[in-house]
Formats: structure tokens, C-alpha cells, sequence
């Protein structure tokens, strides 16, 4: 069911007195998304959406549904049922070029201890697999091999056709929360607090069986692991529920970079203030990465930090974005991000270059979001070294959109067709440039127009 709404952003009522979060006013002239198409499909919370091409995309959630779109006019073009439980993973695997029939597929894992392949153009369920002991959180697909890799209890390798080609020991009771692919045959798993790279070996003439090896784990994590990306040909990153960020090397897996912030357990508290400091880790925990050739993006409990991957430090930081915690991130053209949080808002920010008027040191420590505590015995090093961590830019919110009631779980951002959000308010929002649109349906008036003006004129011509 669509249903369509015109109409900016509004001031959220009464935060300027409550917290110091940057709002906006109605104005939002550098907000291009002005219309909106609500989807209305799923029944539960829809925490997932994935692309599919560049005019469809996927939603799945806790009803077990998924739900193919059309990004462009919002119809639901099919229905996928097959899951008794609330789906916790989904991606796509994308066709093989020696095959004729170029067939969109995608993999759902559920609560119910299964996955799904998926064709999205039939809707049609091509296998279902059903002998997990554990429930799945994660999939993987590593397509220069061609086997596609599921993450719970244990580590699973499957191929193409959903055969077991082989599987790790039972790994933890907590599970694999994250899993990413790197070099010379290896995958990087998030197990709480560790980090367990492991090698895949292909078959060869002396051994024709898969087999999967742990070749070392990393314990640089105080608390466990909440995000895993890769950033770029050298680097991956992680982030913990206790707001620590590590860069490490692809290949050789050491260290490159670390930022943490701790709060001082010490019950030798100065002032009322300093109380504060006892925040609960939601605050700082890192929950999602974005990243470009020279940043990465974290969204920080509340707040988006800028970290610069040359520099080694951040170069700009919104430490209350959001009034809650902010769950996804993400690059947009022209110097810009979006981002959402649980308190149900979507917002769009630029990055500037901060005017060299007066230097502002960045709190020490990457993420220390308060801005008081014990005196820095840095403090009085010289004005140079302040200089060197000083942010150099600014994100400045340049939109505010309104349109879900709950918390908004992710989104997707086409170039033609706008953005999509989904939330546990059980809706998925498309949208719209209101300009870009406003001309397209004015094209199409004029192309109407033509066409009935020519058949008037072949008409009168019959005549």
C-alpha cells in the first residue's frame, strides 16, 4: 500500500533547551528530499534492505517476510515466504558470467535455523537448508571463489549449490556477529571480543576436499565487536561496544591505527560533573562504518566522527547527531552523509572545511564525547602541538528528515531514485528529490500533451 506526501523537515520541539543537539529549521534549502512514498508490507520490525540492481531492492525483518521493491515507483513486485522466524542476515550472490540466464539470487538466514536461495525475479525458493545447530547472523559471499560462507555457532563454507564443503568446530556460544573477506584466501570473523582469521583451502590435485583453517586471532578488543568493514586495498577496520577503533593491516593483520576512550573507573570524583562520565556504553559504542579513499566514517553512540586515514586522528566530529544512539552511516555525492538513529530521525550532513580562525583541539582520546573530567597534563604543551589535533573540518546539518515514528534500522541510496529507510515502526520510506520529481511529471504532462495532440491531428486528417 503507497501513500504519498509532500513536505520538508520540522524542528524537532523543545531539544534546543534539552540537549545541544544541531537542529533545523523548515527551510531546508540544500534538502533536495521533499516528497516521500510510504511502503507498507511487513508486520514487525524491518531491520534489513539490500540492493538489488539499479531499479529494485529487498527488505526483510522480524516478520520473516522479504519484500522485493520497485525503487523508482515504490510497487511491491513480490513476496518471498519461507521463514518461520525473524530473518537475521540477508545478501545477494551475483550470477556467474558464463551463465545464460542472468537470474538475480539472495540468501536469507532466520532465527528459525535456516537459509534460504532466493530467485528475485520469479520469487520462486531454489533450496532451503535446514541442519544448522545454531542461528545464522551473518553471510558472506566470496565470489572469485564462488562458495558463499554462513557465520553462527561455527563458520560454515558452502558452493553454489548449497552443498557443505566444510565447517569450523564450534567457535562460541555468543557466535560470529560479522565477517568480511581479504586477501590470499581468508576471512576476518568478529567472536566477541576476538577477531579469528581464517584460510580457506581450495581443493588441488593432492586433496579434493575444501577445508577452512584458523591461522591466528586477535585480542586487541577490550569488549566485544559490534562493526567489521573493510576500508580500502590495505586496510579493515573494527569497533567495540566500548568505543575503541582499530585499523589494521589486510595482509599482515598488525595494528595501523587506534583510538580509544576510556572513562576513569576512579570513585575520586572532583564535582558533580565529573559524574557524568558514568554514561552506559550505548554512548560510545561504535555500531557502523562508511568510509571513502582518505576517511573512515563511525557513527559513535550519539555522534559521527571523522577519522582520517593518512593522519591518523579525526578531522571532524558531531558528537550529538542524533538524540540516540546512531545505528547506520553512510557517503552520499558531493561531501555529504546520512544518518539514522533509534530516536527515529534521518539526517543529512555536509563536510566543510572549518575556517582557520581559531584552532579547536579535539578532546584526547578519539571519542571522549564530554568535554570535562580530570585536568590534561597535556594542556600545557605548546600551541603547536594543540594545532596538530586540532579539527580541521565541520559536518554541518544541512537535512532533517521526518517521517518515521521508531527507530530507524538502515537505508539505501540510489542515484536515480532517491533514498529508502526502513524502521520498526514496521514502514519503509522512498524518498524523493521533490525538484527532480516535480520535472518528471511535467515531462510526462508534455509527452501526453504531444500524444493526444498528434492523434486529434491523425484523426482530422482521416477525415
Amino acid at each position: 500500500m503507497l501513500r504519498w506526501l509532500i513536505g520538508g523537515g520540522r524542528e524537532p520541539q523543545g531539544l534546543a533547551e534539552k540537549s545541544p543537539l544541531q537542529t533545523i529549521g523548515e527551510e531546508q534549502t540544500q534538502n533536495p528530499y521533499t516528497e516521500l512514498l510510504v511502503l507498507k508490507a511487513h508486520h514487525d520490525i524491518v531491520r534489513f534492505l539490500v540492493r538489488l540492481d539499479d531499479c529494485r531492492f529487498a527488505s526483510a525483518g522480524d516478520d520473516g517476510l522479504v519484500v522485493i521493491w520497485n525503487a523508482q515507483t515504490g510497487e511491491k513486485l513480490l513476496e518471498l515466504n519461507g521463514h518461520t522466524q525473524k530473518i537475521t542476515a540477508i545478501t545477494t550472490i551475483p550470477s556467474l558470467e558464463a551463465c545464460e540466464e542472468k537470474n538475480q539470487l539472495i540468501l536469507t538466514a532466520s532465527a528459525d535455523r535456516t537459509v534460504i536461495l532466493w530467485n528475485c525475479d520469479s520469487g520462486r525458493q531454489v533450496q532451503k537448508i535446514s541442519c544448522f545447530q545454531s542461528t545464522v547472523k551473518c553471510l558472506t559471499v566470496l565470489q572469485r571463489l564462488d562458495v558463499w560462507l554462513s557465520g553462527g555457532n561455527d563458520l560454515c563454507v558452502w558452493n553454489r549449490k548449497l552443498d557443505l564443503l566444510c565447517k569450523t568446530s564450534h567457535l562460541s556460544d555468543t557466535g560470529i556477529s560479522a565477517l568480511i573477506e581479504i586477501p590470499k584466501n581468508c576471512v576476518v570473523a568478529a567472536v566477541g571480543k576476538e577477531l579469528i582469521i581464517f584460510r580457506l583451502v581450495a581443493p588441488t590435485e593432492g586433496s579434493l576436499e575444501w577445508d577452512i583453517l584458523e591461522v591466528k586471532r586477535l585480542l586487541d578488543h577490550q569488549d566485544n565487536i559490534l562493526s567489521l568493514a573493510n576500508v580500502n586495498d590495505l586496510n579493515f577496520v573494527t569497533g567495540s561496544h566500548v568505543g575503541e577503533l582499530i585499523i589494521w593491516n589486510i595482509l599482515d593483520w598488525t595494528v595501523q591505527a587506534c583510538e580509544r576512550n576510556f572513562w576513569d573507573p576512579s570513585p575520586q570524583l572532583d564535582t558533580q560533573q565529573e559524574i557524568k562520565l558514568c554514561q552506559k556504553p550505548n554512548d560510545i559504542s561504535i555500531h557502523h562504518f562508511t568510509w571513502d579513499e582518505e576517511n573512515v566514517f563511525a557513527a559513535v553512540g550519539r555522534g559521527l566522527y571523522v577519522y582520517n586515514l593518512q593522519m591518523k586522528r579525526v578531522t571532524a566530529c558531531q558528537k550529538t547527531a542524533h538524540d540516540s544512539v546512531v545505528l547506520h552511516v553512510a557517503r552520499l555525492p558531493d561531501r555529504q552523509l546520512i544518518s539514522c538513529s533509534e530516536d527515529g530521525s534521518v539526517r543529512i550532513w555536509e563536510l566543510r572545511e572549518k575556517p582557520q580562525l581559531a584552532a579547536e583541539p579535539v578532546p584526547t582520546g578519539f571519542f571522549n564525547m564530554w568535554g570535562f573530567g580530570r585536568v590534561n597534563k597535556q594542556a600545557s604543551q605548546p600551541v603547536k602541538k594543540q594545532q596538530e589535533n586540532a579539527t580541521s573540518c565541520l559536518l554541518e546539518l544541512v537535512g532533517d528528515l521526518i517521517g518515521h515514528s521508531s527507530s530507524v534500522e538502515m537505508f539505501l541510496y540510489f542515484e536515480d531514485h532517491g533514498l529508502v529507510t526502513c524502521s520498526a515502526d514496521h514502514l519503509i520510506i522512498l524518498w524523493k528529490n521533490g525538484e527532480r520529481e516535480s520535472g518528471l511529471r511535467s515531462l510526462k504532462l508534455f509527452q501526453k500533451l504531444e500524444e493526444n495532440d498528434i492523434y486529434l491531428r491523425s484523426l482530422l486528417l482521416r477525415k
